[in-house]
C-alpha cells in the first residue's frame, strides 16, 4: 500500500470513514503519521467546542464573581473554585461517574457517557473556571477613568457593558486567555486515560500513539510524532490569537500592546 492509499483509507478513521481495522504489522511512518493526524481530528474538536463554549459561561461566571449582590458572586465563586481546585482528570472520573448514575435513571444519559459529549462537557467546565479567573483579573484591572467617562457620557447598562466594560476587559485578558486555550488542547488527551470509551477504535491521537507504542515496542516513533503535531497545533492557536489581539488593539499604541507569549504550564 503505497502513502497516498495509506491516507485515503485511514486519514478519516477517527470518524468512522475508510479502513475499520487498524494495521497489524509492517507499520510504515506514513502508517503512524497518517492515523495519529486522524486522531488528531477529536483533539481539535474537544479543545474548539469547549473553547468557545466555556468564552460564554466564563464571561457570564466573571461577571456574576464581580457582582455585589451575593446570590450572584457567591455560586460563581464556588464553581471557579471546585474546578480550579480539583485536578482535571479527577474531574473526568467524576464526570463519567455521574453520567453512568444518571444512564441507569433514563436511558436520555447514554450519549453522556461516550467520549464525544462527556468529555467535552468536563473540559467545557473546566476552562470555563479557568477562563473566568482570568476575566475576573481583566475587570477589577479596568482602568475607572474608562468607566468614569462612560457615566460622563451618559452609557449605562448593558451598552456600558457592551461597548466599554466587555471590549477592555477582552484587551487586558487576552495574553493569558491564549495560554489558557493552548493548554486546553493539551489536555485533550487526558480523554484516553478517562472511563469515557472510544468507539470502535475510534480515539483521539494519543489513542494511535499509544497502539503503535505497544505495537512497535518503539515509544521514540509514535510521540514525537504525537507532540509534533500539537506544536504545529499551538503555532496555529497563536497565530489565529495573535490576529484577535491586533483586532482588540487596533486602537491603543503599538508600543503600548502587551504581546503574546507562549508561557508553558508546567502543573495546573
Amino acid at each position: 500500500m503505497t502513502c497516498w492509499e495509506t491516507i485515503q483509507s485511514y486519514g478519516l478513521r477517527s470518524l468512522g470513514y475508510g479502513e475499520r481495522l487498524l494495521p497489524r504489522s509492517d507499520f510504515t511512518l506514513c502508517d503512524q503519521f497518517t492515523l495519529i493526524g486522524s486522531g488528531m481530528i477529536w483533539n481539535i474538536y474537544y479543545g474548539f467546542f469547549a473553547l468557545v463554549s466555556g468564552f460564554l459561561l466564563a464571561t457570564a461566571l466573571a461577571v456574576a464573581k464581580a457582582h455585589p449582590s451575593p446570590w450572584l458572586r457567591k455560586p460563581a465563586e464556588w464553581f471557579i473554585f471546585l474546578f480550579r481546585g480539583s485536578p482535571l482528570f479527577i474531574q473526568f472520573f467524576f464526570g463519567y461517574f455521574l453520567f453512568l448514575s444518571l444512564k441507569s435513571v433514563h436511558p436520555f444519559f447514554d450519549m453522556f457517557t461516550s467520549a464525544w459529549l462527556g468529555a467535552l462537557i468536563v473540559l467545557f467546565f473546566n476552562t470555563s473556571a479557568y477562563s473566568a479567573e482570568i476575566f475576573y483579573g481583566a475587570l477589577q484591572s479596568i482602568p475607572k477613568g474608562d468607566t468614569e467617562a462612560a457615566d460622563a457620557y451618559g452609557i449605562s447598562g448593558w451598552s456600558r457593558f457592551k461597548r466599554i466594560i466587555w471590549p477592555t476587559m477582552l484587551r487586558l485578558a487576552w495574553p493569558a486567555y491564549t495560554n489558557e486555550a493552548i493548554f486546553l488542547f493539551h489536555a485533550t488527551t487526558l480523554v484516553f486515560f478517562t472511563g469515557f470509551p472510544a468507539l470502535q477504535q475510534r480515539g483521539d491521537a494519543l489513542y494511535y500513539a499509544s497502539y503503535f507504542a505497544d505495537k512497535t515496542f518503539n515509544p521514540f516513533i509514535p510521540y514525537p510524532i504525537l507532540a509534533g503535531y500539537f506544536i504545529l497545533l499551538t503555532l496555529v492557536i497563536i497565530a489565529i490569537f495573535g490576529l484577535i489581539n491586533r483586532r482588540l488593539n487596533r486602537h491603543v499604541p503599538q508600543a503600548a500592546v502587551r504581546k503574546i507569549r507562549l508561557r508553558l504550564n508546567l502543573i495546573r
